[in-house]
């Protein structure tokens, strides 16, 4: 669905990103994973559309993300940050419904409390519905945004894409894994994911495809159990692993 080819980003003389490439495919979750500093989020923000590359280029079901209306693209593919700031005191379900934004004057406008409440009930936060954003823990406010994403794509058609830049990063055990399990359902839905996480164990379980990211370049892409082999981690992440039963461990201590 969509393609990322030879892409390059560069912030002065330094590459953030270079010759880079990968494929979101409906139906599976693809993981960028990497050191700090790798490029994983300046990937993801290429990929959604908010950094244009220097070098190579973007397209989604072939067309260039150029190419593409915002509007359009908004009801194709929604991405969630690692961090949103509302200066206004406005409530969970009010955050969820501004999802609902591409789709207003459109004939599936009449779908929008109907797509509120149904989001609100799979990030898990339907009870939070009545609070205001800004009293919220910073896990509550990940996972209202994962609402609003799931809001945005409520109708949209099939294929579409949902990008998520370390979603569980503010979340505990239980509603990590509970977002992981929707991850899942959702490429079972036709729903080309990317997601960026640090939790090797997290991408062991949920991705289909990982990309790993070193220094701006992509230095393994491929199915997820070929490419968690401890030689490799130990090379990019530059601590020893071994792979315990099936976990990943990494090699804490001297």
């Amino acid at each position: 669905m969509i393609a990322a080819e030879g892409i390059g980003i560069r912030a002065g003389r330094h590459a953030l990103l270079e010759d880079v490439s990968l494929a979101l495919v409906p139906g599976e979750v693809v993981a960028v994973v990497g050191p700090n500093g790798a490029g994983k989020s300046t990937l993801l923000r290429v990929v959604a559309g908010e950094l244009t590359p220097h070098v190579g280029r973007v397209s989604c079901e072939g067309r260039p993300l150029s190419a593409w209306t915002p509007l359009a693209l908004a009801r194709r593919r929604a991405v969630v940050t690692q961090h949103v700031a509302l200066a206004f005191p406005m409530t969970v379900a009010e955050v969820v419904g501004l999802g609902r934004l591409p789709w207003r004057g459109t004939a599936e406008a009449p779908r929008d409390a109907a797509a509120v409440l149904a989001a609100l009930a799979a990030a898990g936060v339907g009870h939070l519905a009545g609070r205001t954003y800004p009293t919220l823990s910073g896990g509550e406010r990940q996972r209202v945004q994962c609402a609003r994403a799931l809001a945005q794509l409520d109708v949209a058609a099939r294929p579409a894409a949902l990008l998520l830049d370390e979603p569980t990063a503010s979340l505990d055990v239980k509603h990590s894994a509970a977002l992981l399990a929707l991850l899942r359902r959702l490429a079972r839905d036709r729903f080309a994911i990317l997601v960026v996480l640090h939790d090797l164990n997290e991408v062991a379980f949920v991705a289909d495809q990982v990309a790993v990211l070193d220094a701006g370049r992509l230095v393994a892409f491929g199915p997820t159990g070929a490419v968690l082999q401890p030689a490799l981690l130990e090379r990019v992440y530059g601590i020893g692993f071994r792979s315990l039963d099936g976990v990943l461990a990494p090699a804490f201590g001297a």
